[in-house]
């Protein structure tokens, strides 16, 4: 779930237009795993939403979480490197705010906002110790920073052939910019000079079928990096079908969520 990649040919990023329509498509699927509404909400809870409340989503994709905010009587600005992404989210959300800009230079004066929400997006971020600074820059003090992120070398998954399933694991995270960076959001905060910085761990498990194209996007990924043959992952793949169909497909995969406050 290359949630919030930011990669295009669509300016500043290294994605097509169809490029960003897959991953939309993807980012719709994971939007709609069990525990991702949750997730969502519990992101809100953190950030202290409250009406009112100047809030940024930085890398927000197709805007699902902004159009929640704004439901909740906020007023959230929808923030995303890839133009074409900005403007679906602008038709699905026509009242919601969103602009075209990066992580790296927000569009947003010192201290102007109550709150920062990226999910998903410092994996795809060649410097997340800058993207931090520059959030802790727009946010007032007593200004709240949620970071949402998994670790790409932690998808679970039975197989019956455990070394393949490590090779597809390790293969997919190694075409990610910064695999492990949820890891150190903790860190990061902390050498930013945040205080009040905490940790959660929220884990999805997936057990049907509607987890296929999940283990689908890491085996065609993994076989386009040269890492395993089209066979391996044609291989593979059956057998995760076939435990879908037959209902017993195990996929688990840790979000962490790390939240601090703006001294």
């Amino acid at each position: 779930m290359d949630t919030n990649t930011n990669l295009d040919r669509t300016p500043g990023t290294g994605r097509t237009s169809e490029q960003t329509d897959a991953l939309i498509a993807l980012l719709d699927l994971g939007d709609e795993l069990p525990g991702a509404a949750g997730l969502r909400a519990r992101s809100y809870e953190l950030l202290g939403l409250a009406p009112g409340a100047a809030i940024a989503d930085v890398g927000c994709g197709a805007g699902r979480a902004v159009g929640e905010m704004a439901g909740r009587g906020a007023r959230p600005v929808g923030v995303d490197l890839d133009e074409r992404m900005i403007e679906v989210a602008g038709r699905r959300w026509p009242a919601a705010d969103f602009r075209v800009a990066g992580a790296y230079a927000l569009p947003f004066a010192d201290g102007e906002l109550s709150g920062y929400r990226a999910e998903k997006l410092y994996h795809i971020l060649d410097d997340p110790a800058r993207a931090v600074a520059e959030a802790r820059r727009v946010l007032a003090p007593g200004g709240r920073i949620v970071l949402i992120g998994q670790d790409w070398d932690t998808y679970v998954v039975d197989s019956d052939d455990a070394a393949l399933t490590r090779t597809v694991v390790h293969a997919r995270a190694d075409l990610v910019t910064g695999p492990r960076v949820a890891r150190r959001h903790r860190n990061l905060l902390l050498d930013a000079g945040f205080i009040d910085v905490t940790v959660e761990v929220h884990t999805w498990v997936l057990t049907g079928a509607a987890a296929v194209p999940v283990l689908a996007d890491l085996a065609e990924r993994a076989r386009s990096a040269g890492s395993i043959s089209a066979a391996q992952a044609e291989a593979w793949l059956t057998e995760q079908r076939e435990r879908g169909r037959r209902d017993r497909l195990f996929l688990a995969l840790p979000l962490f969520v790390a939240a601090a406050t703006r001294p």
